[in-house]
């Protein structure tokens, strides 16, 4: 469903929110964490027509409009996601490949040592860090003993 702020933060910067546009931002709300050709496939249940440049054209636009946000979650295609959500980074698990969200308030410490040593400005929207998830973990720990 369209919310009144895509219009709205469209029609602010001098955009309409196009067919195409809409159908993206939709897809993107949708799928949560998705990459362009997950995108591709949700929107082409409505519009058989759209194609894979259609989708990459749209999410830039609507990243350079802070509708949209991406980060690297593994080898190949970034996942977008609404910018409008909270402010958060990923746990992948490479057992499982699930992707949990935390809140950036966890990683405050890290993104303060290295701005006080390095002088280094961290963007932690798109931070991913690696590893395993709890269960995964577990599972391992067990087969261990």
């Amino acid at each position: 469903m369209v919310t009144i702020d895509w219009k709205t933060d469209l029609r602010q910067r001098g955009y309409r929110l196009t067919p195409q546009r809409q159908l993206v931002l939709e897809a993107v709300d949708v799928l949560e964490h998705a990459t362009p050709d997950d995108i591709l496939c949700e929107v082409r249940k409505t519009a058989s027509g759209i194609n894979i440049s259609t989708v990459y054209r749209t999410l830039e636009l609507l990243e350079e409009l802070d509708l949209v946000s991406h980060a690297h979650l593994g080898h190949g295609a970034p996942t977008y996601h609404l910018a409008d959500r909270h402010d958060h980074m990923h746990l992948v698990c490479r057992d499982c490949d699930s992707v949990t969200e935390v809140p950036v308030v966890l990683a405050e410490p890290l993104k303060d040592g290295l701005r006080a040593e390095l002088g280094f400005e961290t963007d932690m929207k798109h931070f991913a860090i690696f590893g395993r998830c709890r269960d995964c973990a577990d599972r391992r720990s067990d087969a261990e003993s």
